[in-house]
C-alpha cells in the first residue's frame, strides 16, 4: 500500500489538463471573473434539465421496492465522489474530472439498461443504433436550451471529448461524424478515469442494494466472492457482536477502499513504466494508462459476474424490465404513425431530420415516471379513437 505522504503529493500534475490548455468552446465566450472553464462546465451540467431528470431514472431497483435504493442521480454522485478523490491524489484536474463524472450518465434513457437495449433494437430497424454516451453528446451540443447566444451548453472541447471517449475507443474510419474528437488519440487521464470509477461505484452500490433488498445474505456473498470472504473473516473477528448489516457495511467499505487504492497504485505504476512525459505523450500512447492491477481486475470481474448471476436477472426484477421495453417500443411505433403528437419542437424537427432519430431522442430524454404516464395516455387515446370509429 502507498505511503500517505506520497498519496498526497500529486505525482501526476504534469499530466493534468489545465483550463488554459483547453481547445475552447464551439461558440466563443468571455472568461468568467472567478470560475475557470471546467468549473463553468460542471455548473452548467448540474443546472441542466438532463441532469435533474437522472433523479427519476432507474439504476437497478425502481421506487416500487424502496425509496432507499440508488437511482441514476445518486449513482452519479457516488461516481463523482470517487473520481474526484482519485484525481486529487494523483494531481489531475479535479474540476475537469468532476464535470466528466457528473455528465457520464445524462444520456441514459428511462428504465435502466433494459430501456437502452430496447431503444437500440428499435433503431436497428433503420440501420442505426442508440448509445447513451453519444446521446449525451447530442444533449450538451443541442438539446439543452438554456442560453440565448448558442444551442446546447457550449461545453469545452475536453468535456465533450470525455463524454464521447471515456468508456471506449472508436475506429476513426467507422465514425467520421466524431472526427473532431481526436479518435486516433487516447483521451486525457481525467477522462480515462471515469469508466473505471463508474465500475467501482455501481458494482459496490448494487451489491449494497441487493443485500438491503435481502436478495442474498452473508453466506451467499462469502461463497461467491473471494474478496468478500477474505474481508468478512476479518470483520467477524473484529466485530463479533455486530449485526449482519453492520458487518456487511464494514466489508463493503473495505472492498471500495481496495478497488480505489488499487486503481490509484496501478495507474501510477503504469504511467511510470510507460515513461510518458507530457499530456501529448498520454494521448499518443497506444493504450490507456488508467487501470486496475491483474488481481483487482479479477476481483472486480468476479463481483460483476456475481451481480449478473444473483441480481440483475432475478425473476423479481424481470416484470419491470419487460414493461419498460414494451413501453418504449409501443411509444416509438405510436410516434412513427403520429409524429404530430410529440411536443411542437420535436414535431417540427421531423420535417428536417429523420423521424426515427427525433423520436428516439424524445423518448431517451424521458424519466421512468413520465414515460409510463405518457404511455398510459397514449393507450387511452388509442382506445377512445377505436371506439369512436
Amino acid at each position: 500500500m502507498m505511503d500517505g505522504a506520497i498519496l498526497q503529493s500529486g505525482l501526476m500534475r504534469e499530466f493534468a489538463l489545465h483550463p488554459e490548455q483547453s481547445r475552447g468552446r464551439k461558440f466563443a465566450e468571455p472568461s468568467h471573473p472567478f470560475r475557470n472553464d471546467f468549473q463553468r462546465d460542471r455548473d452548467r451540467i448540474v443546472h441542466s434539465r438532463a441532469f435533474r431528470r437522472l433523479e427519476a431514472k432507474t439504476q437497478v431497483f425502481t421506487t416500487r421496492f424502496s425509496d432507499h435504493f440508488r437511482n441514476r442521480l445518486t449513482h452519479t454522485i457516488e461516481v463523482t465522489q470517487i473520481s474526484r478523490t482519485i484525481a486529487s491524489v494523483m494531481g489531475l484536474n479535479e474540476d475537469l474530472t468532476e464535470a466528466l463524472a457528473l455528465a457520464h450518465d445524462i444520456g441514459h434513457p428511462p428504465f435502466g439498461h433494459a430501456g437502452e437495449k430496447s431503444l437500440n433494437q428499435v433503431m436497428q430497424r433503420f440501420g442505426e443504433s442508440f448509445d447513451h454516451n453519444l446521446h449525451a453528446l447530442r444533449i450538451v451540443e443541442s438539446f439543452e436550451q438554456r442560453y440565448a447566444e448558442f444551442p446546447g451548453l457550449n461545453l469545452t472541447f475536453e468535456v465533450r471529448e470525455g463524454i464521447v471517449k471515456h468508456s471506449r475507443d472508436y475506429d476513426p474510419g467507422k465514425h467520421v461524424e466524431l472526427s473532431e474528437y481526436l479518435l486516433d488519440q487516447k483521451p486525457p487521464l481525467e477522462a480515462q478515469l471515469i469508466d473505471l470509477t463508474d465500475e467501482i461505484a455501481y458494482c459496490t452500490a448494487d451489491l449494497d442494494d441487493g443485500f438491503e433488498a435481502r436478495l442474498f445474505d452473508l453466506p451467499v456473498l462469502g461463497s461467491g466472492l473471494a474478496l468478500f470472504s477474505e474481508f468478512h473473516d476479518h470483520i467477524r473477528k473484529l466485530y463479533p457482536k455486530a449485526s449482519r448489516k453492520l458487518q456487511f457495511n464494514e466489508v463493503l467499505k473495505r472492498i471500495i477502499n481496495f478497488l480505489v487504492t488499487d486503481l490509484l497504485e496501478n495507474s501510477l505504476a503504469q504511467i511510470k513504466t510507460a515513461a510518458v512525459r507530457s499530456l501529448e505523450d498520454v494521448r499518443r500512447f497506444p493504450r490507456r494508462l488508467i487501470g486496475f492491477s491483474e488481481q483487482a481486475e479479477l476481483h472486480k470481474n468476479e463481483l460483476r459476474e456475481f451481480l449478473y448471476q444473483n441480481l440483475y436477472f432475478l425473476p423479481a426484477l424481470v416484470p419491470e424490465k419487460v414493461q419498460g421495453a414494451q413501453v418504449i417500443e409501443e411509444m416509438f411505433d405510436y410516434y412513427l404513425e403520429h409524429p404530430e403528437k410529440m411536443p411542437v419542437a420535436y414535431a417540427e424537427l421531423t420535417k428536417s431530420l429523420p423521424k426515427h432519430r427525433v423520436i428516439c431522442d424524445y423518448i431517451a430524454g424521458m424519466t421512468d415516471h413520465y414515460a409510463l404516464r405518457l404511455h398510459k395516455e397514449m393507450l387511452s387515446a388509442s382506445a377512445n379513437s377505436s371506439v369512436s370509429h
